[in-house]
């Protein structure tokens, strides 16, 4: 990992280096021991040394909640050669009062394309959903962290299975509360909205949120933020620490949707 100069004064910030790579000047990983380096001056300018990260493009982890409904195959077709992986919203009706999508309908969902399903399992008792909806084809299954040791014990049948694991936080729960469970996961989703419900505007408290997630998952973990994203939210949302966005109409109803990935990619 290479050293960046940044006399820096935001958590985090992307620039565009002279190749073209999208470069993250993380200010929260300074090398410990390095004091003084850090505050060396360099030809009489007072600087700062950070590490300086290669960003990948922003994932897009299509909702298919915001899809038309009554023709999944066609949305799925439409939304392929955009989409880095398509977003499921599955409830039990108790943890949230909607059920959204089910096993079986994803099992029939699978047969259309190769792209990564994933799965926001918004579940009281995950256990009871998480076998069912890797049979049917999941390639990652998102537990929120409010249920305690029950979503624990799913990571760990996830990691059996095979299957990539996440974590979801609601605007309420501490980022910090995460810590324990980043050896079992590779995406947090970091919530904007409340859970479980959509077409509703981002709760500010999201931004710092997102920083801290970033901040403490690091590099190897994807943070994903996921609620009000929209054209005015989601430059802010990516400044903000976020690796990874989870569109519904923003993609799915987009009257330029090439332009729009285009726009979205380049952030």
């Amino acid at each position: 990992m290479g050293l960046g100069l940044w006399g820096g004064r935001s958590a985090s910030r992307r620039t565009r280096g002279r190749s073209g790579w999208r470069i993250r000047w993380d200010l929260s990983q300074r090398r410990k021991g390095e004091e003084n380096y850090d505050n060396e001056r360099f030809h009489g300018v007072q600087i700062e040394c950070y590490h300086a990260v290669e960003v990948q493009p922003l994932r897009l982890d299509v909702s298919l909640w915001s899809a038309d409904l009554a023709n999944l195959e066609a949305e799925i077709r439409r939304l392929e050669p955009y989409a880095d992986s398509f977003h499921f919203d599955a409830a039990d009706g108790h943890f949230v009062p909607a059920l959204l999508f089910f096993p079986d309908l994803l099992a029939r969902l699978r047969e259309l394309t190769a792209k990564e399903f994933h799965v926001h399992l918004m579940a009281t008792r995950p256990l009871d959903l998480v076998a069912a909806f890797v049979d049917a084809g999941a390639d990652r299954v998102t537990l929120p962290l409010e249920v305690g040791k029950r979503a624990r014990h799913a990571l760990e049948t996830l990691a059996e299975r095979g299957r990539r694991a996440g974590i979801s936080l609601d605007l309420e729960t501490p980022v910090e509360a995460v810590r324990e469970c980043l050896p079992l996961i590779d995406t947090l989703l970091v919530m904007g909205t409340e859970v479980g419900v959509k077409g509703k505007g981002v709760d500010p408290r999201v931004y710092e949120r997102l920083t801290a997630a970033k901040r403490l998952a690091g590099e190897r973990v994807c943070v994903a933020a996921d609620g009000g994203i929209r054209r005015e939210t989601v430059a802010r949302l990516r400044e903000a620490g976020a690796d990874a966005i989870v569109p519904g109409s923003l993609v799915c109803q987009a009257e330029d949707l090439p332009g729009t990935v285009a726009w979205l990619k380049s952030l």
